[in-house]
């Protein structure tokens, strides 16, 4: 089984609408959605859930209203005001780090430290393969942990079906969401865009992958809307010896797939960006496993 991990530096370069047209040229392809802090790659697969489970990491105070007296020693110690007074103690959830200082030294011992419910992941099928993928709560962290639940789960899957590929939609940017998505894979898909932005997160993207010494290509998306910048990411990849699997002109069937909420090749199976991607596609197959 082959891991291709999706990534792209920044957001906004069509990563997953790449990969949701990969999901359809890969044959016998399990699925994995990585990008748990901003998810869509359902919105092109429409995945029907088979499982759902709860997403726990860290801790977060809870305050009993019965016990509290309303002494205001909570809100003095605590450094990062979750906490203030009104009739009793009341928590504000979204300031609060899980540091346990409040339910340490609350005299009436009325707060206490509870599992804190991070977000839900899902087991679903799709007509290409199952998927894994996932919800983070809002203002939750803990996204590289459920990043790497999201893989281990995605891989078990695989191996239960027997996938020639675990397609691997992964997060933008260079944080440790990436990091926990970049651990296992076999080959990374960088995507791109022809601008400024681009090619600086593109170079920032390719240094943390060569750190982990995992083999990459890259994908020039809407190469046309400006050549010059073009030019200047093909350079890069020269001059770093990183192989430039492909570039996709700017389609409007890109565009109507999104909108229909459906892959390129449901949309449009002939159109150049369609072209485009089985080019890519047919490069990726001759990297070894």
């Amino acid at each position: 089984m082959k891991e291709l991990l999706i990534l792209s530096g920044k957001g906004g370069t069509g990563k997953t609408s790449i990969t949701g047209a990969l999901a359809m040229l890969l044959p016998l392809p399990a699925l994995a959605d990585c990008d748990v802090d901003a998810a869509d790659l359902h919105l092109l697969l429409a995945p029907r859930p088979r499982e759902e489970h709860d997403f726990l990491s860290g801790v977060k105070a809870v305050i009993n209203p019965t016990l509290c007296n309303a002494c205001g020693t909570c809100v003095e110690i605590c450094q990062f005001e979750a906490i203030h007074i009104s009739i009793k103690a009341e928590l504000r959830p979204f300031f609060c780090e899980g540091c346990g200082v409040c339910a340490r030294f609350c005299p009436a011992e009325a707060i206490s430290l509870q599992e804190n419910h991070c977000g839900t992941w899902f087991l679903s099928d799709t007509e290409y393969g199952p998927m894994v993928h996932a919800r983070l709560g809002i203002g939750e962290e803990n996204s590289g942990k459920l990043v790497s639940l999201v893989k281990k789960r995605a891989r078990e899957e695989a191996k239960r079906i027997n996938a020639a590929w675990l397609l691997v939609d992964g997060p933008p940017g260079i944080g440790c969401p990436v990091i926990a998505s970049l651990s296992g894979a076999d080959l990374v898909l960088l995507v791109t865009e022809p601008t400024l932005s681009g090619l600086h997160d593109l170079k920032r993207v390719t240094e943390l992958v060569r750190h982990f010494k995992v083999p990459m290509g890259v994908c020039i998306n809407k190469w046309d809307l400006h050549p010059g910048y073009c030019a200047d990411i093909s350079k890069v990849c020269r001059e770093q010896a990183i192989p430039v699997l492909g570039k996709i002109p700017f389609d409007k069937a890109m565009v109507d797939s999104v909108v229909h909420g459906v892959p390129l090749f449901r949309q449009a199976p002939n159109s150049a960006a369609a072209e485009a991607v089985r080019g890519i596609y047919k490069k990726l197959s001759l990297f070894p496993a």
